[in-house]
């Protein structure tokens, strides 16, 4: 008997009759002898909506401490739902279950509501629950703080709620049920050659997640690598009444350990994330402590950075450009203008919210040369100019204007043989 985590996103959970062939699915393992722990996501659509009726209220008031905190106890509710629902449906399946809101396991996280991070979460209720012979549904994307309020962990955070609750209960495995049926060379929806890969390194899987592949949150395959949590990925939409071994080990392996097949591959997929934005502070001193000073504030202002360039000096003064989320573009430019600017004397700040990142991705890069410049005369080739790059051991991205996007991904697609089948 092994105790199993599944995790079903919001297209699973999209209709009573999905939210059946779920319960049917799980009912198939319970009855093969494993303890089940569920983890369901929002019903399709149902947080947009919450959000954007939110919205029609108090349009006005999105960045204050009260009222993210508002959102998160709305948006919560998605999966309060979903959950109680699935329950119903075990139990109509002779199934003895129970549901859990995140704040009754409880799922403690710190209090930055809307991208709350989980800090620890109590076993013992769900444990003494498996062992009385129930299946065990918690609410996904959500827990509490240190003072009761709910909070959420963000987009995708069901992914993270599931992969955390694995690491805690020490499960033996974690399988995230979504509308694809694996991990893919890129977005079949770009590229129609698109491969999907048996086994992806769990290095390649955070850059990939990273950097703007939406088949994980990033934040749940760093759980994942941290407390070495098996995961895979596979689709709930095939037969939920297919052999439990064949369903087992169908999909895309998250693995830990590096095969002689993953080295002979120099690039494994690649990424892109069209959400992102581009700022430049321009004639900023070229002083100790300007980056500091620059992205510091953006720092405490909750908002992610991702690349970051500082170019050459020319008589004390610099540019320095970073890219952030296109929903903070707006709020960063403000913030730069009203704080940052006067007190670093800068010129002015400027910014491009049309830009996207496209990236390749695979080990194999460590023990290859010339894979960056291949990537570079590949988009030279193609006539698409690069605006900033970045670099690690196993990627390298590159930031090009939106309009470039599906044209770089599909001309890097092919150049790296991404579309041939494998050997």
């Amino acid at each position: 008997m092994a105790l199993i985590v599944h995790k079903y996103g919001g297209t699973s959970m999209g209709s009573t009759e999905r939210i059946r062939n779920v319960a049917k699915r799980v009912a198939k393992w319970v009855r093969a002898g494993h303890q089940l722990v569920v983890v369901p996501s929002a019903m399709s659509g149902e947080t947009n909506r919450l959000l954007g009726l939110a919205k029609e209220l108090a349009p006005a008031k999105g960045h204050s401490s009260a009222y993210a905190r508002e959102l998160d106890m709305l948006a919560s509710t998605g999966e309060q739902a979903s959950s109680a629902m699935l329950a119903i449906a075990l139990q109509a399946e002779g199934l003895d279950s129970v549901s859990y809101a995140g704040w009754q396991v409880a799922i403690r996280t710190n209090n930055a509501y809307t991208k709350a991070r989980i800090e620890s979460i109590d076993d013992r209720k769900v444990r003494a629950d498996l062992a009385a012979g129930k299946v065990v549904v918690i609410t996904g994307f959500q827990g509490m703080d240190e003072q009761s309020n709910i909070t959420t962990l963000g987009r995708g955070g069901s992914d993270t709620s599931a992969v955390a609750i694995a690491a805690a209960l020490k499960a033996d495995e974690c399988l995230i049920y979504t509308d694809v049926d694996g991990v893919y060379t890129t977005d079949p929806r770009v590229v129609a050659e698109a491969r999907r890969m048996e086994r992806v390194s769990f290095e390649e899987m955070l850059e990939m997640a990273s950097l703007g592949s939406k088949v994980l949150q990033i934040r749940s395959v760093e759980f994942a690598g941290k407390y070495k949590v098996p995961l895979r990925v596979l689709s709930s939409f095939t037969d939920w009444d297919i052999d439990i071994e064949q369903e087992a080990k169908s999909g895309t392996l998250i693995t830990f350990e590096e095969n002689e097949t993953m080295e002979q591959a120099v690039v494994s997929g690649i990424a892109f994330n069209r959400d992102e934005a581009k700022i430049s502070v321009l004639g900023v001193p070229d002083t100790p402590g300007i980056a500091y000073q620059i992205l510091g504030a953006v720092a405490d202002a909750n908002i992610e950075v991702d690349v970051i360039i500082q170019n050459l000096s020319r008589e004390g003064k610099t540019d320095f450009s970073f890219t952030v989320h296109r929903n903070d573009f707006a709020r960063t430019m403000d913030l730069l203008n009203s704080t940052v600017l006067p007190a670093l004397g800068a010129v002015e700040v400027v910014g491009d919210a049309k830009i996207c990142k496209v990236s390749i991705v695979g080990i194999g890069m460590r023990s290859h040369v010339g894979v960056a410049s291949r990537m570079f005369r590949v988009l030279s080739e193609e006539g698409i100019n690069i605006q900033m790059i970045s670099t690690s051991e196993i990627k390298t991205s590159v930031v090009i204007d939106e309009k470039y996007m599906e044209l770089a991904v599909r001309a890097l697609h092919k150049a790296f043989d991404l579309d041939q089948p494998k050997a």
